[in-house]
């Protein structure tokens, strides 16, 4: 009878879902400072494990996001600019239909930690500041893109400041506190809070490039409903402080496709 009794509690007890038991997201760095701080509480409430996995927006070079899906790396979500994300919707690799907006983000400008802080707020103050600039480093993605072939060009100077591509934001803030460049531009969220940096703020309007950092389904995810309910809980209101914190604003509409 005991038996009988623990082999039906067996059959009735659920059993445990292999597609809600984990989700890997593969991101660039301009959403990370928030998702990070937020992402504990998503496991908590769902029992939802989450790996993360790191790729650029955009750009060259196999750590794109773009260049990682299409060589086989598994994923269910993807956060990365709006940017970034047309090309995976051109490509084919992300769920027609669930992308959304998370958070928008305006460029700005950084230094080492004790330097004096130039002035970026005009477009003659940027342009004397970039001229000043020993080392200029960016994320070699979406900003930095948008430096190289629209900024420095519509200044005049493309050809008169030094630069450097790196592959992430956080390559740039490191050159930066560790006295290898003395400026940096990108996401206000990839400069905000990072060791031996301090910010200066935005760029100027008329050369202001603002972000929309959105979520999407991978096209091959397995895990389509669990990858919906993270979008959703990190476009919530749960998620709102920890995006103003890291110099974002929740939200943003996306362009019609």
């Amino acid at each position: 009878m005991i038996n009988l009794m623990a082999s039906l509690a067996l059959i009735l007890a659920p059993w445990p879902s292999q597609a809600s038991e984990a989700l890997t997201v593969l991101m660039s760095g301009g959403f990370s400072l928030a998702y990070r701080a937020v992402i504990p509480d998503f496991e908590r409430d769902t029992g939802i494990s989450v790996t993360t996995l790191s790729g650029a927006s955009q750009g060259t070079g196999p750590q794109t996001v773009k260049s990682q899906l299409e060589r086989g790396v598994r994923a269910d979500v993807v956060i990365l600019s709006e940017n970034g994300l047309d090309e995976l919707i051109t490509a084919g690799l992300v769920l027609h239909g669930t992308a959304a907006g998370l958070a928008r983000v305006p460029l700005g400008a950084a230094v080492r930690q004790g330097s004096p802080k130039p002035d970026v707020a005009t477009l003659d103050a940027l342009k004397r500041t970039l001229l000043a600039a020993r080392l200029l480093v960016m994320p070699g993605s979406t900003s930095g893109l948008f430096m190289k072939t629209t900024v420095l060009p519509k200044l005049a100077i493309g050809d008169r400041v030094a630069s450097k591509l790196v592959p992430r934001g956080l390559d740039a803030t490191r050159m930066l506190a560790a006295g290898e460049a003395d400026l940096a531009i990108g996401p206000l969220s990839e400069l905000v809070d990072q060791p031996g940096v301090s910010l200066v703020g935005p760029l100027p309007e008329e050369v202001q490039l603002v972000q929309v950092f959105t979520g999407a389904i991978v096209a091959t995810s397995p895990h389509v409903a669990e990858g919906k309910r993270l979008i959703a809980f990190l476009a919530s209101e749960r998620a709102a402080a920890a995006i103003r914190k890291a110099g974002m604003e929740p939200g943003g509409a996306l362009r019609a496709r």
